[in-house]
């Protein structure tokens, strides 16, 4: 479980393909000495397990449905990642709960300077535009985030000048892909509401 907060802008180092997916190798001085073999960390909010550690660097294994539903396998050497450890039970929460399970991908629509801010509007698909809400939460790359604004088919984000600073978010302009993660919140209220329909037709037939 992760939160939002990234901690470090890790550097991609090398991606090794295979049948099997993709060995990726990121180099991040700060969270290098917080990680173990077998150890989980949110690699732009895509929850990956270490499997090699270098000095300086961790390598973790993408299997072949993360690069497809994920923007990790399109990301070349030199790009920065946003780096996340898992949340323990004796921090505060902040940001919100994100669970390092991308739901999807995202373009971006349009980025338009406000004062030191940016505001950043993202392009979605049918499957995830009626989980996402204004004022609602989002993970975008894996920082937490809160939307300001909605369309049927977009959503809009503040980037205040740290979080432009801190992570990847800076470096986004019309066209960049964005992994996404919905609230589980709406997540669940939306299964809810799933079941309650399907409990109902069952009663009326």
């Amino acid at each position: 479980m992760f939160t939002g907060i990234i901690r470090e802008t890790g550097t991609l180092r090398e991606i090794e393909a295979s049948e099997a997916g993709a060995r990726i190798r990121i180099e991040a001085p700060e969270t290098r000495p917080q990680l173990g073999p077998g150890g989980s960390v949110a690699v732009d909010g895509v929850c990956l397990t270490v499997v090699e550690l270098g000095e300086n660097t961790f390598a973790a294994d993408a299997v072949p449905e993360t690069l497809r539903r994920t923007r990790l396998g399109g990301c070349q050497p030199g790009d920065r990642l946003n780096l996340e450890l898992p949340v323990r039970a004796d921090q505060m929460l902040d940001g919100h709960l994100v669970q390092g399970h991308v739901d999807g991908v995202g373009t971006v629509d349009a980025v338009v300077p406000d004062g030191t801010q940016n505001t950043v509007t993202v392009r979605v698909g049918p499957a995830l535009a009626p989980f996402i809400a204004e004022k609602g939460s989002i993970a975008v790359n894996g920082v937490s985030l809160t939307v300001t604004d909605v369309t049927p088919d977009t959503f809009a984000v503040a980037l205040i000048p740290v979080t432009l600073e801190k992570t990847n978010l800076g470096e986004l302009e019309p066209g960049s892909r964005v992994n996404l993660e919905i609230d589980v919140v709406a997540r669940y209220a939306a299964r809810w509401a799933e079941s309650a329909s399907w409990s109902k037709a069952g009663r009326d037939t």
